[in-house]
């Protein structure tokens, strides 16, 4: 039991939505947004190597669903700071009793959920709200060449979308749906 987290499984094996729990006083509050300690579970062995920021300015913005491949393969905490996402993760793990499945939650900076996304997961969301800020910790760096990614309205997924999709990069509309060919991805 941690004092900063509650941490609670899913219906996809090793894909965790937290809660981090802030200390609140009349100035305003804490919040721990990683903690080694009370992550050693499901981290394990690994180390937090990078973590990134991004905003995104646009009610409706899909980013993702994108995952690297081993040796890159990546564990990630994703919380959103400001704003409100519809935050999916899609398990791609070859032999998976939930291959395909998704899961999604609604992130935002006053709930204080958070996804903890293991290694085999392609993870992307949609923005809510305008001027959405999100916050990723890794457990890899980016690796181009070994990058991957889904798209975001294949219909073998079928991701239901709160909004219509809009703003996807040209990277993100350019990943094709996926064919019978695909069977996963050694997690």
């Amino acid at each position: 039991m941690s004092e900063r987290f509650d941490i609670d499984e899913t219906p996809l094996s090793g894909l965790m939505l937290i809660r981090r729990k802030q200390r609140r006083d009349e100035r305003g509050y804490l919040e721990r947004i990683y903690d080694a300690h009370d992550f050693r579970e499901q981290i394990g062995q690994r180390t937090i190597v990078q973590i990134n920021r991004t905003l995104t300015q646009e009610r409706g913005t899909v980013r993702g669903m994108h995952f690297q491949l081993s040796p890159y393969a990546e564990l990630k905490l994703v919380s959103c700071l400001r704003g409100s996402v519809f935050d999916v993760a899609v398990d791609v793990r070859q032999g998976s009793p939930t291959f395909l499945h998704w899961y999604a939650a609604t992130l935002s900076a006053e709930n204080g959920l958070a996804l903890l996304i293991p290694e085999g997961f392609a993870h992307g969301f949609q923005t809510l709200v305008e001027n959405c800020e999100m916050l990723y910790v890794h457990t890899e760096t980016y690796e181009p060449s070994h990058e991957r990614g889904l798209h975001p309205e294949d219909p073998r997924i079928g991701i239901n979308w709160p909004q219509p999709v809009t703003g996807l990069s040209p990277r993100d509309l350019a990943h094709p749906k996926l064919t019978d060919a695909f069977d996963g991805v050694k997690a």
